[in-house]
């Protein structure tokens, strides 16, 4: 089972270059619990690969922001039962 309902979408943040920069989420409620990924205008982030970046649970933060992290930001919860997409959260680095 996977709920169509986020409890909480990502908010846009609004941070200056060299801040820190966290954007949350709480999925939807699933059976089994569904794990959470994101995306970067539109491409699937992968936290193993950066430094800067860190996930944990519905949580995404950016330790060091460059210009170049600015973007659209979506939350994915996905469990056996498929994938569901948080609203669209923007980053604004200046």
């Amino acid at each position: 089972v996977l709920r169509d309902d986020f409890r909480q979408h990502p908010s846009d943040v609004v941070v200056a270059a060299g801040e820190p920069a966290i954007l949350e989420c709480v999925p939807p409620r699933g059976h089994p619990e569904p794990s959470v990924t994101w995306k970067k205008d539109g491409v699937q982030l992968k936290g193993d690969k950066d430094e800067h970046l860190t996930m944990r649970g519905g949580k995404l933060m950016l330790a060091n922001t460059q210009k170049s992290d600015a973007g659209i930001y979506v939350c994915v919860a996905t469990n056996v039962a498929g994938e569901k997409s948080s609203e669209p959260a923007e980053l604004v680095v200046f």
